[in-house]
Formats: structure tokens, C-alpha cells, sequence
């Protein structure tokens, strides 16, 4: 499996480099890479995590998870994300304090330590990219967090090499950090979406009913149900009034749906004098419940 081989290389490549970039932090005085440092440990850690947690997600549906694993690598998401928040929050703590009692830094070092950083996370970046789920969204959200914030660390550190100006340590690392913070909420909301069964982005219920209801033979279409397990793969169940043959109304339903990207439907036919059991039958607000066709 390509991505998860990946993402151990991104794996290995952040923790060696967290280690390395601590020790640059304490050795140049730079508050700015040591917030880059708890920011790498952070990815380190919730990239450890994502690959156990793809390697789940890879599984089959099994009589304990009848929906399969996907959701496993989407709570590699959420505690990947929690680790950022916590990260970038020590960060800003972190570089507040320096502001109030800056401390003399050594910009040679940092120069040199940002230029080794910009190229061991560009190449990290690229072996990440390209990936499919949201878990590895979030690993080469991560990547290309850390490139751009070794780059704010290089210019930073070769400005402050030839004005003194050394203020501007905390206060990158400060924007870095808010740059961080902000993308984590991004991220916890989609994901938490996920969790909440909200219907994925970019589809629309009423467009598959009417859709369904140009179907030639379909009377009524309701309880349309839409969910997703980890961001690409979409179930939908729903009920379908007809009097016409079952099985080419199944078909061509089931065509409608997979042009909508839905892989996954269960379909329930009920013929027009059943009486639908549920006292709830369609979604309140849809206005018309019942198909209008022209060609009876």
C-alpha cells in the first residue's frame, strides 16, 4: 500500500527531525524553532498514529464492524488535530514569554538550521502528497505546514542576521502558530461532520429526489438517508414508491445514484396502496412529497 509505506517514511523523517530540531532550538536561543520543534513532535506523534490507524481503516467489514473500518482513520484526524491545538497553543504561551524577556539568539545557526529544515520537510511534503483520505489529508496538511514554517524561520532569521532586529523570533513563531491553530479547527470541524452523520459536501438531497423522480415509474421517493464513513465513500438508503417492474427500477436507481458518486445504496420498493409504516415519512420541509411525472 503506497500511503501507508509513505506515510512511515514521513514518520521516521519527522521524529529524527524533531530530536534534531530541539536541540537547535536550545543550541541557536530560537524560540521560533522551538516552536517549529513541538509542532514537528506533534505531527510525529499523529503521523505514528495515522499509520496504525490507515493499516486499521484498511480492513474489511466484519460481523463487530459491519460498516468496515474507514472510520478508523478518521479519529486519526481528530487526535492528530487535538495534538496541533494543544501544540500551537504552548507555542504562542511559549513566544509570549520571550517577547516580555527576549533572550540572545545565535542567527547563523538559525539560518542554517532553517535551510536544513526547509529542504528535510519539502522532501517529507513529497513523499506525502497525493493522498486519498482525510487522514492522509491531514499528514500532508502537515508537511506542507512545516516546509512553510521553516520557511517564515529562514527569512526570519536572515532579516533579524543583518538588522538585529530579534522581536521578530517570537512574533514568527507566534504567526506560525496561529496559522496552525486556525487549519486544526478547519480540520476538527470536517472531521467531526463526519462523526455527526452530516450529509458530505457538495451533495445535495434534493437534487437526488428530484433526479430519482424523473425516473420513469417512480411514484414517491422518501426517507433518503446520506452518510459517509470517512469523507469519499457515501451510503444512502431510501424508499421508493412504484408499480413498475422492481428490478429495472432498481437499476436504473442505482445508476442515478452512482453518477451522484453514492457506491453504496440499499433500496427499499414499496408499491403504491402499501401504506408506509413510519409516522415520519419524508424529510418535513422537502414541500412536495409525492414525484409530479407529466407522462402517465
Amino acid at each position: 500500500m503506497k500511503s501507508e509505506k509513505n506515510i512511515l517514511i514521513a514518520f521516521i523523517l519527522n521524529l529524527c527531525f524533531s530530536i534534531f530540531e530541539f536541540f537547535g532550538g536550545i543550541i541557536t536561543g530560537s524560540v521560533a524553532i522551538m516552536s517549529d520543534a513541538v509542532h514537528d513532535i506533534g505531527d510525529a506523534a499523529s503521523i505514528g498514529l495515522s499509520y496504525f490507524l490507515e493499516k486499521r481503516a484498511q480492513k474489511q467489514p466484519d460481523h463487530t464492524h459491519t460498516y468496515g473500518y474507514a472510520r478508523y482513520s478518521v479519529l486519526g484526524g481528530v487526535i492528530t488535530t487535538f495534538i496541533l491545538l494543544f501544540g500551537s497553543a504552548a507555542v504562542i504561551i511559549n513566544a509570549i514569554a520571550k517577547i516580555i524577556n527576549p533572550t540572545p539568539i545565535n542567527y547563523n545557526g538559525m539560518i542554517l538550521f532553517g535551510v536544513v529544515g526547509v529542504v528535510v520537510n519539502f522532501l517529507a511534503a513529497y513523499f506525502t502528497h497525493g493522498g486519498e483520505s482525510i487522514n492522509q489529508k491531514a499528514v500532508n496538511l502537515h508537511m506542507l505546514e512545516d516546509v512553510l514554517g521553516w520557511a517564515v524561520v529562514l527569512i526570519g532569521a536572515i532579516v533579524m542576521r543583518f538588522t538585529d532586529w530579534s522581536l521578530l523570533d517570537p512574533v514568527m513563531s507566534i504567526g506560525v502558530a496561529i496559522f496552525i491553530f486556525i487549519n486544526a479547527v478547519k480540520n476538527l470541524k470536517a472531521v467531526l461532520d463526519i462523526f455527526l452523520e452530516k450529509i458530505p459536501d457538495g451533495i445535495s438531497v434534493k437534487e437526488i429526489t428530484e433526479h430519482i423522480c424523473e425516473i420513469e415509474g417512480v411514484k414517491d421517493v422518501h426517507h433518503i438517508h446520506l452518510r459517509t464513513l470517512d469523507g469519499h465513500n457515501i451510503y444512502a438508503t431510501m424508499h421508493i414508491v412504484t408499480d413498475s417492474e422492481p428490478h429495472e427500477i432498481k437499476e436504473k436507481v442505482r445508476k442515478e445514484l452512482s453518477e451522484h458518486g453514492i457506491t453504496h445504496s440499499t433500496l427499499e420498493l414499496e408499491t403504491s396502496t402499501e401504506h408506509c409504516h413510519h409516522k415520519h415519512c419524508h424529510i418535513e420541509h422537502s414541500g412536495e412529497h409525492h414525484c409530479h411525472h407529466h407522462h402517465h
